[in-house]
């Protein structure tokens, strides 16, 4: 599949167009396009689409956006991640990377002397182009990400021409350079360039007459006066001083004091690209650029190569000096620096003068004759930069530095990133040779364990390039766990670069790191570095300020920080040499600091239940605590880091962690959906607390385990932890946990289908939650759970009863959850039973929706959208029943509720037959029977119930009365009024198959 963004949006697959008609998806797939290889933030995709007016829906309709894509393009294609959307798309793949890589490469060609042979690409490249980008797309965002390649096509046809008339094909290309001139109106380079071919062409009038016309048209429209450039060019061709290229008059020789390119450069193409078309545009300022970068990611490698890719445009001098920042030898004074300089440009020594001052005017003068282009490598620091840069733009200058060097006004800094995984195979490539190619997984293991950081791909392929009859898979097992020892040829080592840089730290900032090496995730905020090093809040920040502006540690978003894979390796050495009581002191800091954030994160009377389970005593740093903003924000960021607590907690001998945290975070997990990683959990702290907790814990383990169990499908294993949990609570008297775990023994009861035992149960529950008095989350989930099992077995009256007590109780408790929960029960059981109008029920259901996603309450939410999909067809709008109901199966898809997809694979199923697409509704059917069986006998008769009115449609009774027969059968045995439905469709269908052409219950199915 092929992607074009230089013009209008285009799709080919297999050279098939494939068609994204719908606005929406286009703009969607668009804003991935542009950004491929990242993930796009859900909220700029929002304000992409709808700009500054997003509906309420705005989120759901995004997700049935990127359902109908992956629908076209496939389902692999479009990623999902917490914070949005990315495009999978290879180099090849897309026009604009196919374009950027050309044009860097036409550059780099040119710079090599070929000019016919860049002539060449530029036009191949230039043909890539079919309008400006995604024409056609009126959208904001879009035009604003677009106007980046726009403005490098603009350059690439400058620098085209700029070959074309150095070739002298002056007269030819007067035609092109007047259609380009209106196609790029407000370029002056392009229309120099007309200009100057009119006057090679012998018509200096025509020339003169185009000033004259540019002049009058910008003064007119704009207020402005052509450019310096362009004015010079007029008055050389006014006064007759521009003659035919002659050989320059005799001027000081050319200097090229840069070291020698590395023969194997790989990658950086993009960032190549973008500073070449930049560095010739400051104008009066110098065109500085600061290349900052951690240990060993290429940083003079780059800007050598960068500065050899300019020479040609700035002959006479390229100049280099190491300035010693980052060495084991005193940083070089700029007195120094400036005489190494200035000896590269030819000055005597005894021409050199003493002071600084005189030193930096003769260096500015010498500057100014020339047309140079200066290196100046491993920078310390600002004040040591400043007296060595030019004082005009005719010379750029490339600075590199390990720090960043903030103090710098008016310069671009670019922080150079490790290589992506496509370039530092081709590194790996180019120094190996064949054997890469012949081990392609292998070698992708090798690229990322060396953290894709050239200096390591660079010492890892040396190694394996003088050892010819090792595989890349021999490196890989080499590199093991630990890589640094075998990052090593000669005296270069990547823990040796890592060393430079933390040792000009000071020793509090030290300390830091070295605790960051004892820190079990990959990323942290700033309040979990403060508890790990017990530091103030001010005091990590400064400290962490500090590791940032040594590219020790990286900022991915606003204080949320993570190390380099390698670096995490260096500071885990470096917090090895710590005694066991300083490395278990920090991880119990950081560990209860993560454990009173995670409680916080519940809801008010979830946080009394979760702080009673773990008899939670006040915190170490409750600074800290009380700095959190958003609870549950920081544990979604900490989310993926959980395994490494535990992990982190039994490497310090403090097992009680292993359980702890888990029930901490157990709400917001199972909300939101997290179940499979919170089954791990909770399996790891049920067998922690077997061993080493007391009963009472193991019953809280055994309950809350049994929630994940039950959700993932081992039911007999749920039901075994449940029971085990009453023993243990009617043991010690703990008649709450007892009535506890008895209510989500009646989840395991509805989910199998006898519903007259769920009320049962929980009815006992609610009994003893009476009779002690015990809490009201308690009461309020028994009667929904009654209430619930009331429904199912038709008794609307006692359902609503029951309802309706539980709204009472959790909008009293200002539980969003269980309100949401209620009010989307309340309408829709008056709807089903008619005690409410269709537009009643939606503001119900749409209310309950809301309060859902503000919770976070991801089973809440489908559940709302599912709802309202059923009014919008009970209303004749089958067609936004389907985006809804196809948004609900997405999420019940995410977060692994098999039985909801189930449910509302056979709603979407009855939708699609009545809009007529019997294929579509059999297959949906089919796969919710598939879901169903045989776990959710409820669930599967309806299923059944939908396929027979499938096959019914289709003019197979036959197939439509074995499935009705089995439905009945599984309706009767529930003792659910469903059976009534059944029956009586059975018994319509006797009279004749023309009779039965809906599914039961009228075309509503229930659930």
């Amino acid at each position: 599949m092929r992607f074009g963004v230089l013009g209008p949006l285009s799709v080919t697959d297999a050279g098939r167009e494939a068609a994204i008609t719908a606005g929406r998806d286009r703009v969607v797939l668009a804003m991935l396009l542009l950004q491929c290889g990242r993930i796009v933030a859900v909220e700029d995709l929002i304000d992409a689409v709808w700009e500054d007016r997003p509906p309420a829906t705005a989120r759901g309709q995004l997700q049935t956006c990127v359902s109908r894509l992956r629908r076209t393009l496939g389902p692999d294609l479009i990623l999902t991640d917490p914070a949005g959307y990315g495009i999978r798309c290879a180099p090849d793949q897309l026009d604009a990377t196919d374009f950027t890589r050309m044009i860097a490469q036409a550059r780099a060609v040119a710079a090599g002397g070929d000019a016919e042979a860049a002539r060449k690409l530029f036009r191949e490249a230039l043909t890539l182009w079919r309008g400006p980008v995604l024409a056609g797309l009126e959208v904001r965002a879009v035009r604003q990400r677009g106007a980046v390649l726009d403005e490098q096509h603009g350059l690439a046809v400058e620098d085209r021409m700029d070959l074309e008339l150095a070739g002298g094909r002056d007269p030819d290309l007067i035609a092109e350079l007047t259609g380009l001139v209106e196609q790029f109106p407000l370029r002056e380079r392009l229309r120099a360039q007309l200009m100057l071919a009119l006057h090679r062409a012998g018509r200096q009038a025509d020339a003169l007459a185009e000033y004259r016309r540019i002049r009058e048209h910008w003064q007119q429209e704009l207020g402005i006066e052509p450019g310096a450039a362009l004015q010079d060019l007029h008055r050389q061709i006014l006064l007759g001083e521009l003659t035919e290229p002659q050989s320059p008059a005799p001027g000081p020789a050319a200097v090229d004091s840069l070291p020698r390119a590395v023969g194997d450069f790989t990658g950086r193409e993009q960032l190549t690209a973008r500073l070449l078309a930049t560095m010739d545009e400051a104008g009066a300022l110098p065109a500085v650029r600061v290349i900052d970068g951690m240990a060993g990611s290429g940083k003079t490698t780059f800007a050598v190569h960068l500065a050899g890719l300019l020479r040609d445009r700035f002959p006479d001098a390229g100049l280099f000096v190491d300035l010693q920042g980052h060495s084991d030898q005193r940083p070089l004074l700029p007195e120094a620096a400036l005489v190494t300089l200035l000896r590269q440009l030819g000055v005597p020594a005894d021409q050199i003068p003493d002071h600084l001052d005189e030193r930096i005017r003769l260096w500015r003068g010498q500057l100014a004759t020339r047309r140079s282009i200066v290196v100046l490598d491993n920078a310390a620091s600002t004040a040591q930069v400043l007296p060595l840069l030019p004082a005009s733009g005719a010379t750029p200058v490339l600075i590199t530095s390990r720090r960043r060097l903030t103090g710098l006004d008016g310069v671009h800094p670019e922080s150079l990133p490790v290589l992506d995984d496509a370039e530092a195979v081709a590194l790996l490539e180019r120094i190996v040779g064949a054997r890469v190619a012949a081990e392609p997984e292998a070698a992708l293991d090798v690229i990322r364990r060396c953290g894709r950081l050239p200096l390591a791909i660079r010492l890892a392929g040396a190694r394996l390039a003088h050892r010819p009859r090792w595989r890349v898979a021999d490196l890989l097992r080499r590199l093991g766990d630990a890589a640094l020892p075998e990052l090593a040829a000669e005296d270069r080592t990547v823990a040796s670069a890592f060393a430079l840089s933390y040792g000009q730290l000071p020793e509090r900032t030290r300390r830091m790191f070295r605790l960051l090496g004892v820190h079990p995730g990959e990323r942290f905020e700033v309040l979990a570095a403060a508890a790990l090093a017990d530091e103030s809040l001010d005091e990590a920040r400064d400290l962490l300020d500090d590791l940032l502006d040594a590219h020790l540690i990286e900022e991915p978003e606003p204080e949320v920080f993570r190390l380099h894979d390698l670096l995490r390796e260096y500071a885990a050495a470096l917090a090895a040499e710590l005694s066991g009581a300083d490395r278990r002191d920090a991880v119990v800091r950081l560990l209860d600091f993560h454990l009173h954030a995670f409680v916080a994160a519940n809801d008010g009377p979830q946080r009394e239940v979760t702080t009673a389970d773990l008899r939670l005593e006040p915190p170490r740093r409750p600074d800290l605590t009380a700095a959190l903003t958003d609870p549950a924000a920081h544990l979604e960021r900490e989310r993926p880091n959980l395994t490494a607590f535990v992990d982190a907690a039994l490497a310090v001998d403090q097992p009680e962690w292993v359980w702890r945290l888990p029930r901490a975070a157990w709400r917001y997990l199972f909300s939101r959906g997290y179940v499979p990683e919170l089954d791990v959990l909770l399996r790891r702290g049920m067998e922690a607390a077997r061993q080493f907790a007391d009963q009472a814990t193991v019953a809280v383990c055994a309950n809350y385990f049994a929630s994940s169990a039950h959700r993932l499908g081992r039911r007999d294993e749920s039901r075994a932890l449940l029971e085990l949990a009453i023993e243990i609570c009617r043991e010690l008297g703990d008649e709450a946990g007892m009535a506890r775990s008895m209510g989500n023994l009646a989840v395991l009861e509805e989910a199998e289908g006898r519903f007259a035992e769920m009320v049962a149960l929980q009815e006992a529950s609610l009994r003893i939650d009476m009779r002690i008095r015990g809490d009201l989350i308690g009461v309020a989930l028994r009667r929904a759970g009654i209430g619930a099992g009331h429904a199912r077995l038709g008794r609307f009256g006692p359902a609503l009863h029951n309802f309706r007590l539980r709204l009472l109780i959790t909008v009293a408790m200002r539980d969003a959850v269980g309100t949401a929960s209620s009010l989307h029960a309340i309408g829709m059981t008056k709807w089903r039973v008619g005690l409410a109008t269709v537009a009643t029920s939606r503001r119900m259901v749409s209310a309950a929706l809301r309060l859902s996603r503000s919770a976070g309450y991801a089973v809440g939410e489908v559940e709302g959208l599912a709802g309202l999909a059923r009014l919008e067809h009970a209303e004749g709008r089958t067609g936004s029943a389907l985006e809804l109901v196809e948004q609900a199966i997405e999420i019940a898809q995410r977060i692994g509720h098999r039985r909801y997809e189930s449910l509302h694979r056979t709603h979407r199923g009855e939708f699609l037959l009545a809009v007529g697409d019997l294929a579509g509704a059999r297959e949906s059917c089919a796969e919710a029977l598939r879901l169903a069986r045989p776990r959710f006998p409820y669930e599967c008769a309806l299923a059944l119930s939908g396929l027979a009115a499938v096959h019914l449609a289709e003019g197979d009774p036959g197939s439509a009365r074995r499935l009705l027969e089995q439905a009945l059968t599984m309706f009767a045995r529930m003792g659910v009024p469903e059976r009534e439905d059944v029956a009586r469709r059975l018994a319509e269908l006797d009279s004749g198959p023309d009779q039965l052409r809906t599914p039961p219950g009228g075309g509503r199915m229930e659930g």
